[in-house]
């Protein structure tokens, strides 16, 4: 990467003056170079990139590739990654990280990611930019490598992120605008994640209120999605900020739905659920809030309602607040104003270190029907598409033929 001027002058470009003053552009484009490997949320790829470097760790799994990991073990020794004092597991932990990883180290472009990026007019955030937020540090070897933005105005104040069903009721509707229209009126950024129902109408009230607002997308930057948000995100990019921690060109699925939410948590000062059924992605969301030990909040409705089964079962359960008001979530936030990031209230809020609600589904079969289109694949496609080893893949489609969801077929594998 040291020998690519036009690739370093491109990044410089993508991170702005000031971004390109703090950082190592090499590094920032080893960081690019991972996101474009590696799954979001990979926990070992962050070990490594945080104890050894973007640019070492990379190189560094380059040639475990083909040499096998033990020059890669010994580094992480003796850089103190964590794991590492314990060699014999740790190095198993890394062969399985590298078969995970090959399907697409080999197809690793950084330039053409960020002239893809650049085509959009998106910027690259790397962590020592002043346009990084901090919150995502909270998510330990969790958090992105590398962010890309398409934003039209920087959030400065406290953040509420509202989150709820796609199929939202009127009465779920109201309430958050209710709720949105509080967090503008006390300076707050209101995060969601741009989908239908009451992500978007989360977004509409902040931006007819004047309000930024951060829409996380679950795909590349230059995936604005659902089409019919189209407009919307638009908006929301002049007038806030669309965040994306996956390469351009990366497609939304059902499995980085469910890792984007760990960003809209993290982001968020507080999390409010105001509509939920039982299996919503909104209680994953919840989960990853409480985890980090932010506020979680939950909007109460009729107990006939399906709508509100999650949120109900969140408050029985004691890991969410009730939301008496609409200001109940604002004043979280606003009291958390000086941690400048989510840390734990004295009261603690809500803690749980259950399983999140929902999610049953074996989650390498739900990134192998992701990956699979409307054309049969091969095993070796699916695992360049899902960032998944081709051991895992086969275990993974194996198990999902007996469940009746996948059929092989003489051109490979099939939805059922």
């Amino acid at each position: 990467m040291t020998g690519a001027p036009d690739l370093l002058e491109t990044v410089a470009v993508l991170l702005g003056r000031a971004g390109a003053d703090a950082v190592d552009p090499v590094e920032a484009a080893a960081r690019v170079a991972w996101s474009a490997v590696v799954e979001p949320g990979d926990a070992v790829a962050g070990m490594l990139v945080q104890g050894l470097g973007a640019e070492r760790s990379f190189a560094l799994v380059r040639s475990a590739c083909d040499d096998g990991p033990v020059g890669l073990l010994d580094s992480c020794i003796d850089r103190g990654v964590p794991g590492a004092e314990s060699p014999a597991p740790f190095a198993r932990t890394l062969r399985v990280a590298l078969e995970r990883w090959r399907p697409r180290l080999a197809r690793v472009d950084v330039l053409t990611t960020l002239e893809a990026a650049r085509a959009v007019g998106a910027r690259l955030v790397v962590p020592g930019t002043a346009g990084w937020p901090t919150g995502v540090d909270d998510l330990g070897p969790h958090a992105p490598v590398v962010l890309w933005t398409r934003s039209g105005r920087r959030a400065s104040g406290p953040a509420l992120a509202v989150v709820g069903s796609r199929a939202n009721t009127v009465a779920g509707a109201e309430a958050t605008a209710e709720i949105a229209s509080a967090a503008a009126d006390a300076g707050c950024t209101v995060v969601s994640g741009g989908a239908y129902g009451i992500d978007a109408t989360a977004h509409r009230v902040a931006v007819a209120a004047g309000t930024p607002t951060v829409a996380v997308l679950a795909g590349g930057i230059d995936q604005l999605y659902p089409t019919g948000n189209v407009e919307l995100l638009r908006n929301v990019a002049r007038q806030g900020s669309l965040l994306a921690e996956s390469p351009p060109g990366t497609r939304p699925t059902r499995w980085r739905f469910l890792a984007r939410n760990r960003l809209i948590a993290a982001l968020g000062a507080a999390t409010v659920v105001v509509e939920a059924g039982a299996r919503s992605g909104a209680l994953n969301t919840a989960h990853h809030a409480a985890q980090l030990g932010r506020p979680v909040f939950a909007v109460p409705g009729a107990f006939s309602s399906s709508a509100s089964v999650g949120c109900h079962r969140l408050v029985a359960q004691g890991r969410a607040q009730i939301v008496v008001g609409p200001g109940d979530p604002v004043e979280a936030v606003v009291g958390r104003r000086g941690s400048g990031r989510g840390h734990p209230s004295r009261d603690g809020g809500p803690t749980c270190a259950d399983e999140p609600i929902g999610g049953r589904q074996d989650p390498e079969v739900v990134r192998v029907l992701d990956a699979l289109g409307r054309r049969a694949l091969g095993e070796q496609e699916i695992a360049v598409r899902s960032g998944m080893s081709a051991g895992a893949v086969a275990d993974a489609l194996a198990l999902a033929e007996l469940q009746g969801l996948v059929t092989h077929t003489v051109g490979g594998w099939t939805r059922s």
